[in-house]
């Protein structure tokens, strides 16, 4: 019996590589095509003989496959014989596959169709071994738009330049040039079903089109330009082949650096209004884009570079619509490609109802859960503006944006991730999704592991891609099959058995909950601000208000719960809790990375395959568990100096100082763990990350550069506590701050009258602005009077001339009114930290009568003639100091009657 098994399986072998198989497709298609030579290297890989034809023969004792679109010449041709029903395939880019007698038909209701249809095939072919001797299946996707994106930006600014602002050049995109690259990125692309892909980029114009109008805006050599036209035609030819639409997203208001420097303006100016230079160069850059890339999309960020809605609207609708427009005209075209509009930092039901009568085929974009991944139960204000654009007639598009919690360890839960998208359709009603790069956005294509030769962030982090797509394509999937599923996957790439690679699932998904839960529940931001896994300090756990909680965040990031200043005041009070607790969260926390670590060990003995690659990914198991295991006991000792806080009993300290020690263990594993296996936590190595710490010259990026700073944050509890007990009543007497060295500058234009930054002052010359307490270094200060109206309707501006380097001294007043300006935000504003300006630098440090209190940020200006251009609403302007003198900064402590004082100063 044996013998004749291996006498029937050497015939059958014989006779399929012997057997012919003709492949016919549309010749005209270039997807159809595509989709056929997919399935004729596969079909060859397996033995197969392969014959291409694009009409299919009569009688043929061949097997033969015939891949067409619904409805085209090609298709009617080619099926007249058959007994087809196609009456059920409507859905955009689905396709059906059936059999009849030696012939297998695929049938897509489009182009994109007939693609994957012959990509299912070729899969199953792949996975069995052998055609399928009959079939009978139909697909399409649930989501509209499956799309990733690349950022054509940097770790750090080129000199001279600012955020955002990279010229497509070899020198600086030394990849971009790269056909082979680009060739296995969209491959990867179509193998996962993704149909889009997003190039961001803050004014890509300048290297892609010349205009006659503004020949000096070009910004690239002409050798250059040259290159740039080319490997631009040759990505979307082949990604046009892939059905993958290329879109070129681009910022608002930022013009080319010799454009600017032509006309002696900014390249970029938040607080600058529209004027009618900067309107017909940005107009006419986008109607010669449209005119020589008609196949390529635009998205369109408003926010960040635009002051106002106001203006949001009138650019949107009188200078870049109309530049589409223009474009559309000039090729004789009357249909109108798609743009998307990013919601960020504009209201995007106002703008998409102003724009929608002026043009129909907009889309709409929107962070998920901002810029980290943090829950699949969204909700929150962030939520209703989802479902606000998801009500107007267009796509709306879920941006999984920089994953500034995932950064930069391997991250790939299929449950966590399938649970996210169900909830982008039935908690947002979203039907698209925009997928940012798993970890080093900013340093694409390498990911940031220490290796010998630089890994492919593509190949490393497989896995997201693969989950993210397969969910976007049909999230309904059963979650036991799921399971299989993946465990097959995973098996095959590390040659294991299905019990270890089940370990391997296991490991990803307990090590999935851990940076989500983490940031939801004690984040200050779930922006690029924030770096949540080189940790957090205990000043910014229990006084996380003098860091500028980003608005809307917890509420909209996660379920319902309680967040640590919270917690300890109902724990004090003995009131109920509700929700996620933060003792709950850390508690689940470590458990998630216990068994991470023990899963992935488990897995290890049966590892056949990539062994190095494995190894990786067990590190990062065990750093997701070094840094729960940190994270939990900061927590715990940031819970019971929050209970002195109400008990000013010593003990309270005294618990909690076990446990800040044990941190500083925990974090030292942390540093074992990643000093030889990682270059950097975070691809982003600018001024803007300010969480735990600034990130300013690329420092502070790494776990080893963190250790010191968390010590010297110890030392100074144990101090604080030691002189707490040696003090007759408990109390510490801390020191008042000194008053800070004025610097002199002389004001240009309109006079400017001053005002004593001292109590009785009346800021505005009206009794509710009678300053009542004011900080001791602000005291030798002389303000500027501005009259509120003007600030309301027109913005604060001034103009100065300093011989020395001078710091601004700025007053924020503690408000979410709108007749207040906000202060400096780096989730929404990328440049808002461009002189130094966003962190707090004196919390509650000035009392107005009737006015909330006020914040102190300062501004930092060199030598020459300067100007301060800010948004519209009250601020306060309180004069300059001396930049080189050292400021300590602190939470002077002005608070509201009943509010709780800050207990930060124990760390300090």
């Amino acid at each position: 019996m044996k013998y004749l098994t291996l006498l029937f399986l050497t015939i059958y072998t014989t006779f399929a590589t012997a057997q012919n198989v003709i492949v016919v497709s549309d010749r005209k298609s270039p997807r159809a095509q595509f989709g056929a030579e997919k399935l004729s290297e596969t079909l060859a890989a397996k033995g197969f003989k392969v014959i291409s034809s694009d009409k299919a023969a009569k009688n043929s004792k061949d097997k033969v496959i015939v891949i067409g679109e619904k409805g085209t010449d090609f298709w009617k041709q080619n099926t007249k014989n058959a007994k087809i029903d196609d009456s059920k395939l409507t859905q955009k880019e689905g396709f059906q596959i059936c059999t009849q007698k030696n012939t297998i038909y695929i049938e897509g209701t489009d182009a994109s169709g007939a693609l994957y249809g012959a990509m299912e095939l070729a899969d199953r072919i792949k996975n069995a071994g052998e055609i399928p001797s009959a079939i009978n299946i139909e697909d399409s996707p649930e989501m509209v738009l499956r799309g990733a994106c690349i950022g054509l930006q940097k770790t750090t600014y080129l000199p001279g330049r600012d955020v955002y602002e990279y010229p497509y050049t070899p020198e600086t995109f030394p990849w971009f040039y790269d056909k082979k690259l680009w060739t296995k990125y969209l491959d990867m692309m179509v193998d996962n079903r993704m149909n889009s892909l997003y190039l961001w980029n803050g004014h890509p114009f300048a290297s892609l089109v010349k205009l006659k109008e503004y020949p000096f805006a070009l910004e690239v050599s002409e050798e250059d330009f040259k290159k740039n036209e080319e490997i631009y035609k040759f990505l979307t030819e082949e990604a046009n082949k892939r059905g993958i639409w290329v879109i070129q997203m681009f910022y608002n208001i930022i013009v080319s650096k010799p454009f600017a420097e032509h006309y002696k303006i900014k390249t970029q100016d938040r607080s600058r209004p529209i004027t009618p230079l900067l309107s017909d160069y940005t107009r006419k850059s986008i109607a010669a884009f449209i005119e020589k890339y008609p196949n390529v999309g635009l998205m369109v960020c408003l926010g960040e570079a635009i002051n106002t809605v106001d203006d949001d609207v009138e650019w949107f609708t009188k200078t870049i619509i109309p530049g589409v427009q223009d474009g559309l005209k000039a090729l004789g075209r009357t249909d109108e490609p798609p743009i998307i509009l990013r919601s960020h930092d504009t209201d995007g039901p106002l703008v998409m109802g102003k724009a929608l009568p002026l043009y129909k085929n907009l889309y709409t974009e929107s962070k998920y859960t901002g810029e980290s991944l943090t829950t699949y139960t969204p909700g929150g204000p962030w939520g209703e503006t989802h479902r606000q654009l998801s009500a107007l007639k267009s796509i709306h598009i879920e941006n999984v944006h920089i994953l500034a919690n995932l950064e930069p360890f391997r991250y790939g839960s299929p449950d966590f991730i399938q649970k996210t998208v169900k909830a982008m359709h039935t908690a947002h009603g979203a039907n698209a999704i925009h997928l940012y790069p798993q970890a080093s956005y900013w340093d694409w294509p390498y990911t940031a592991d220490k290796t010998n030769k630089r890994l492919l962030e593509m190949d490393r982090d497989w896995i997201w891609y693969k989950a993210w797509s397969r969910y976007a394509w049909d999230s309904k999937r059963d979650r036991n099959e799921e399971i299989k599923f993946w465990d097959k996957d995973l098996a095959a790439k590390y040659g294991t058995d299905t019990e270890a690679a089940n370990n391997i699932l296991k490991a990803y998904e307990e090590a999935g909950e851990i940076a989500p839960k983490t940031l939801r529940r004690f984040g200050i931001t779930e922006g690029n601000r924030q770096t949540l896994l080189l940790g957090m300090f205990e000043s910014q756990l229990v006084n996380p208000a003098k860091w500028r909680v980003y608005p809307g965040f917890h509420e909209s990031c996660g379920p319902v719960g309680e967040l640590l200043l919270e917690y300890a005041k109902k724990e004090w009070n003995h009131e109920p809790h509700v929700g996620e607790t933060p003792p709950q969260i850390i508690a689940e926390i470590t458990q998630h990375g216990k068994l991470a670590a023990e899963a992935i060990d488990k897995a290890e003995a049966s590892v056949t395959k990539d062994k190095e690659e494995f190894l990786r990914l067990k590190n990062d198991m065990h750093c997701y568990k070094a840094f729960a295991d940190f994270f939990s006991e900061k927590v715990k000792a940031a819970m019971l100096v929050l209970r002195y806080s109400y008990s000013n009993d010593i003990s309270d300290l005294d618990k909690a100082l076990p446990h800040l020690e044990e941190s500083i263990r925990q974090y030292e594993v942390l540093v074992s763990l990643t000093k030889d296996t990682y270059l950097y936590a975070n691809s982003m190595q600018t001024a803007q990350r300010r969480i735990p710490i600034g990130g300013d010259d690329g420092n502070n990026k790494t776990w080893e550069e963190l250790l010191p700073h968390y010590e010297r944050e110890m030392v100074n509890f144990k101090r604080n506590l030691e002189l707490l007990k040696a003090s007759k009543d408990g109390k510490i007497v801390t020191k008042e701050g000194k008053p800070w060295q004025t610097a002199e500058v002389i004001l240009v234009g309109e006079n400017k009258n001053t005002y004593p930054v001292k109590n009785g002052t009346k800021v505005y010359g009206t009794p509710i602005s009678e300053i009542i307490k004011t900080a001791p270094e602000l005291q030798n200060l002389n303000g500027i009077v501005f009259d509120e109206t003007s600030q309301n309707e027109k913005g604060t501006h001034l103009k100065f001339k300093n011989t020395k380097a001078v710091k601004l001294v700025v007053g924020y007043f503690n408000s979410d009114q709108k007749r207040f300006l906000f202060p400096p935000s780096l989730e929404t504003d990328a440049a808002g930290n461009a002189n130094g300006q966003a962190e707090v630098i004196l919390a509650s440090a000035m009392n107005l009568k009737e006015l909330p209190r006020v914040n102190i940020h300062t501004y930092t200006f060199q030598p020459g003639e300067n100007k301060l251009d800010l948004g519209k609403g009250r601020v306060l302007i309180l004069g300059f100091i001396a930049a080189e003198q050292i400021i300590t900064p602190r939470d002077v402590g002005y608070i509201d009657a009943g509010e709780k004082a800050a207990i930060d100063w124990l760390f300090y």
